[in-house]
């Protein structure tokens, strides 16, 4: 993980997401267009799920902002849960779109396997979705890569939100594929390859939102995360059985509070430098911005 401060990570967090959202934009267009030309079930509903990215890049832009804000009289931790907000915001969204694909998807098998003909889907709508699955892997790399540099959740849910799409494509590249060049016989495909579209967003909402729902409960991080964390606190062989440890995740930020017990003979100055090479082994672990509060108590 690279460490910048807060401003230029604000500033990388939103180019990374306005090149993904003009990328988005442009898609959704293709896809809707090559959609309703082709007369492709399986290309609206990709049409949709990059309706969805384009809509949480816009909810990115927006918490992001909110997120770097410092401390203020009514938020002594800072903002970053708003960045932790705006990841199960994407995760809803998500969620609903892949309820809608599902249902309207089941509706058009119910009505084929009933006798009801569908026209088969055009070329375009092949080429937009081969067209969907190059852009949007590159999309998912150039938005995780930079995700991961930044310990940003928000850009990392965004990076699977282009991943999932990318996936969907090749679903849609599949059945419309199959649909146009098998004949009118084999048009359930299209409709079959929206299900499997809905199925994959589904999933992916899921694996967003329990993260970020798990952060706003205020969960403790890891064992092998506290683990480390005990592990770095006494490495300094001064200090004495470190306990009540307590830590969270605050955005992209860690807050962690601890006790210690140090020689009761020590004076102030002496375990009060103790405390502060604590904290700087700990924010050089886990970043400059990490929150930590560490108690000291006489040695028994």
């Amino acid at each position: 993980m690279e460490t910048m401060d807060t401003q230029t990570r604000t500033k990388t967090i939103t180019r990374v997401t306005i090149v993904g959202g003009v990328c988005n934009l442009m898609l959704l267009l293709l896809k809707f267009v090559a959609g309703i030309v082709g007369r492709s079930g399986a290309m609206i509903a990709d049409a949709i799920h990059s309706l969805s990215d384009f809509v949480t890049d816009a909810v990115v832009l927006l918490f992001v902002r909110i997120s770097s804000k410092p401390s203020d009289e009514s938020h002594d931790y800072g903002h970053g849960k708003f960045e932790t907000l705006s990841t199960g915001i994407i995760a809803i969204v998500l969620f609903a779109v892949a309820a809608g694909i599902l249902v309207k998807s089941a509706t058009a098998i119910a009505a084929i396997t009933h006798g009801e003909v569908i026209p088969r889907p055009g070329l375009i709508a092949l080429v937009a979705a081969a067209v969907s699955i190059v852009v949007k892997e590159g999309l998912f790399w150039y938005t995780s890569l930079h995700g991961k540099r930044l310990n940003s959740m928000v850009l990392l849910a965004n990076a699977w939100h282009h991943r999932s799409d990318a996936l969907s494509s090749v679903a849609t590249l599949l059945g419309v594929g199959f649909a146009y060049f098998l004949g009118e016989k084999w048009t359930i495909m299209d409709p079959i390859a929206a299900i499997v579209v809905g199925a994959m967003i589904l999933k992916v909402s899921f694996n967003l939102f329990i993260p970020a729902i798990n952060e706003l409960l205020e969960c403790s991080l890891s064992k092998e995360t506290e683990d480390r964390i005990l592990q770095i606190i006494t490495e300094d062989s001064a200090v004495q059985d470190p306990h009540n440890l307590k830590t969270r995740k605050v955005g992209s930020r860690m807050a962690i509070e601890v006790h210690i017990r140090l020689d009761a003979a020590m004076t102030v100055a002496e375990s009060h430098d103790i405390t502060v090479g604590i904290e700087n082994r700990l924010k050089q672990e886990y970043g400059p911005e990490t929150m930590i509060i560490v108690h000291v108590e006489p040695q028994k």
